[in-house]
C-alpha cells in the first residue's frame, strides 16, 4: 500500500507545527508581556493538562480555569498561558476560541461538553462494516454544522461562516463493501443526508480515499469523530505512518469498538496539519443545534417556507407542504421522523435557559393535550 501527500511545510516558529499564526501571536501579546508562554493543550487528564511550548512539552496544572464551568474547561486543542517556570507548574488563562465542537452532557442540567476546539475540519468516521445508520449521521452533521456557535455561547469568536469548521463524512473500512456498486450506492445515500459535505470512502487497509483526506488535513486542525470501532484510531495511524494510537479489533458480532482510545489527542501529521482523535462516542446529544438541525434537513425547511401557515407544525394543518411531500413519495417518512425528534430534543436543550422557549413548549403541550382530550371525548359520543 502506498499513497503520497503534500510535501511538509517549513516554519520558523517551533509552534506553527501545531497551528501557531499571527492571529494567535497578536491574541497572546498582553500575556507575553506578563512572562507567560504560549502553548497549545495535547491532552487533558484529571486535572492537567499536557501543553506543547516553545520550550517543549509540559505538565500543568488547570485549577485556575473556570473549574467549575463545564464550558470554559480546559480541553485539547486551546491555546493556553503557561507559567514560564515554578512546579507544579500552572494554565493562567486560555485564549479565545475560535470554533467548538460542543454536546450536550448526560446530565439533566443544560450543561454542555467541550469535546474539541479551534478545529477547522470535523472528520464524521463511519464504518462500513455494519449497516449505515443514517440517523446517527444526520445527529453528528447536525452538531458539526453548529459548531461554530460554541464558540458564539462563550462570546468568543464570531460565530461566521469563515471561521465555521467545514465537516467531512469518512465512510471507513471501505475494503468490506463487497464491490464497487455497491459502495456507490452507499455514498449516494450519505450524500442524500449530507447536503454540501464532502463524502469519502476511505480504508486504512488498501489506502483507499488517503491521498485525499490526506490533502484536507495536511492544513490546519483536524478532528475524528465517531462511535467505537469506526476505525478512528486506525486512520490516525495510517495518516501517522506508525503505531502511536492502540488499537483493538472490533466485535465480528456488532462490529462495536471497545473504547480503545480513552483521551482526546492531539497530534502533528508529519506532512502538515494537525490531527485531534478522540474516544467513541456512545451518545451525541444535541447543544444548540438548530441551525445545524435545519441545513442538514434543508429539503423540509424549503418546504415549510411553502405551508399556508407560518408556524405550522407540519402534523395536519392543511395546506401543509411537508405532508404533502410525505404522501406523494417525495419527502421519506424516516426523514421527517429524524427531523423531528432532533428539533424536539434541541428545543428541550434550549427551554432549559431560555424562558421564551420554554413558554412556546408548554402551549404546545396544553394544545395537544386538549386535542388528545377533545378525540377522547369525540370517541365516547359526548360531543354533539
Amino acid at each position: 500500500m502506498s499513497f503520497s501527500f503534500l510535501p511538509a511545510p517549513t516554519s520558523p516558529h517551533p509552534l506553527a507545527p501545531y497551528g501557531w499564526d499571527e492571529d494567535w501571536a497578536a491574541a497572546f501579546s498582553p500575556y507575553a508581556e506578563q512572562g507567560l508562554l504560549p502553548g497549545r493543550v495535547v491532552r487533558v487528564d484529571r486535572g492537567q493538562c499536557d501543553v506543547i511550548t516553545a520550550d517543549g512539552p509540559v505538565r500543568a496544572d488547570t485549577a485556575f480555569v473556570a473549574p467549575r464551568d463545564p464550558m470554559r474547561v480546559v480541553c485539547t486543542g486551546d491555546w493556553a498561558a503557561v507559567d514560564a517556570d515554578g512546579d507544579p507548574r500552572f494554565v493562567r488563562t486560555l485564549l479565545p476560541r475560535r470554533t467548538a465542537f460542543v454536546r450536550s452532557t448526560s446530565s439533566q442540567r443544560s450543561e454542555g461538553q467541550v469535546l474539541a476546539t479551534n478545529v477547522d475540519h470535523i472528520a464524521i468516521c463511519v464504518s462500513l462494516a455494519v449497516e449505515l445508520d443514517l440517523g446517527r449521521l444526520e445527529r453528528f452533521l447536525a452538531l458539526a454544522l453548529s459548531s461554530s456557535s460554541g464558540a458564539a455561547l462563550l462570546g468568543e469568536g464570531n460565530g461566521s461562516d469563515a471561521c465555521r469548521p467545514q465537516p467531512i463524512v469518512l465512510l471507513t473500512k471501505a475494503d468490506l463493501v463487497p464491490d464497487a456498486v455497491t459502495l456507490s450506492h452507499l455514498v449516494q445515500d450519505v450524500e442524500a443526508i449530507a447536503p454540501g459535505v464532502q463524502v469519502l470512502p476511505v480504508s486504512s487497509t488498501t489506502g483507499e480515499g488517503l491521498d485525499v483526506f490526506g490533502a484536507v488535513v495536511s492544513s490546519g486542525t483536524s478532528v475524528l469523530l465517531g462511535i467505537s470501532g469506526a476505525g478512528k484510531s486506525t486512520l490516525a495511524n495510517t495518516l501517522l505512518g506508525g503505531d502511536v494510537m492502540e488499537v483493538r479489533a472490533a466485535r465480528d458480532v456488532d462490529g462495536k469498538g471497545r473504547h480503545t482510545t480513552t483521551t482526546r489527542n492531539l497530534l502533528v501529521l508529519p506532512h502538515g496539519g494537525v490531527l485531534i482523535d478522540t474516544p467513541g462516542l456512545r451518545g451525541v446529544g444535541l447543544y444548540d443545534a438548530g441551525a445545524g438541525v435545519g441545513e442538514v434537513f434543508f429539503e423540509i425547511e424549503e418546504l415549510a417556507a411553502e405551508c399556508r401557515f407560518h408556524d405550522c407544525a407540519h402534523e395536519a394543518e392543511p395546506g401543509c407542504a411537508v405532508l404533502s411531500a410525505l404522501a406523494d413519495g417525495s419527502l421519506p417518512e424516516r426523514r421527517l421522523d429524524s427531523y423531528r425528534k432532533l428539533l424536539r430534543e434541541n428545543r428541550r436543550i434550549v427551554a432549559k435557559t431560555d424562558a421564551r422557549v420554554r413558554s412556546e413548549l408548554l402551549r404546545d403541550w396544553k394544545r395537544k393535550g386538549a386535542l388528545g382530550r377533545a378525540a377522547m371525548e369525540a370517541k365516547r359520543g359526548r360531543v354533539r
